[in-house]
């Protein structure tokens, strides 16, 4: 994937992560492209087991690729040294944990959870600092409470101020509403949103919840380690003035012209093993082997 004029916020080319386990080597990406623009809010969905959440721990700084290449606000993720590292992780980058526990200090109280990032990094006005993120995050009122006194939902919510602390450019969500109900949920990404949208920050948020994903403008879906589609959703204004809502879903190809045909896609058609082409004017036709399309040998 070659980007050209602006640098993308978050670009990844042909990054493998491979691990080995009692000498059986497992990829668990493959090759994989994404492109994050600046203030961008991208969720990551995939089955278990595709990739996603080496992906996220990539990008954060928890691990680090086998091969290709991976920047963040400048930052190359595979020639970062230590000091570097958590530099990147204290300012640039911010995480929430799907798991409140891996969140928060339960012996804190919410203000004192928020201002612990700033103190780690010896940040001045911390007290307004951590006034402001709670107020923006609608969660002013338990200030003074320690976890085990507050709602899953504001438990996340309190998360994300604590992400936020040092004004990183970019926040990395795994899971963030994978324990909350439905209703919960939906709060907790609004509050995503408005974090997003207020304070500019660009967000990626890895998910299996399909509410989460279709409340986002992009959606990429991880496949075998690799980009496979992206579901894109924009708003118009008709001449009647009434909101119109677009869906447009694209199969990523890479630089090597491969690309994943949507499960659905393929299972409608019962596509295997391999399919039909036909080169066309503006298009390129699919079929299963050995059907026929208007008569024809295709």
């Amino acid at each position: 994937m070659t980007v050209t004029g602006e640098r993308a916020h978050i670009e990844c080319e042909d990054l493998v992560r491979i691990f080995t386990a009692k000498g059986v080597e497992v990829q668990a990406l493959q090759g994989l492209n994404l492109r994050v623009d600046r203030s961008d809010l991208v969720a990551i969905v995939g089955a278990s087991g595709s990739g996603k959440s080496t992906l996220l721990n990539i990008l954060s700084g928890l691990d680090t690729p086998s091969a290709g290449s991976a920047r963040v606000a400048g930052h190359d993720l595979l020639s970062m040294r230590r000091r570097e590292r958590a530099r990147y992780q204290r300012h640039v980058v911010g995480f929430v944990w799907q798991q409140t526990a891996r969140n928060l200090l339960p012996y804190l109280t919410a203000a004192e959870n928020v201002a612990l990032p700033m103190v780690i990094a010896r940040r001045s006005g911390r007290s307004e600092r951590v006034d402001h993120l709670l107020d923006v995050l609608g969660v002013s009122h338990t200030k003074d409470r320690r976890p085990a006194e507050l709602s899953g939902g504001e438990q996340q919510r309190i998360s994300i101020a604590v992400a936020l602390a040092n004004e990183p450019e970019v926040i990395l969500a795994d899971e963030p509403t994978g324990e909350l109900d439905e209703q919960t949920s939906g709060n907790v990404f609004e509050a995503i949103r408005h974090v997003n949208v207020e304070l500019g920050v660009t967000v990626v948020v890895v998910t299996h919840d399909p509410l989460v994903s279709e409340h986002v403008r992009r959606t990429v879906q991880i496949r075998d380690g690799r980009t496979s589609t992206e579901v894109v959703r924009r708003s118009e204004v008709d001449e009647h003035g009434a909101e119109q809502h677009h869906v447009e879903e694209f199969a990523v190809l890479d630089r090597v012209g491969r690309l994943q045909l949507p499960d659905d896609f393929v299972r409608a058609l019962d596509l295997r093993e391999r399919v039909r082409l036909r080169l066309e004017q503006d298009h390129v036709g699919i079929w299963p082997d050995g059907s026929r399309r208007n008569g024809d040998d295709g």
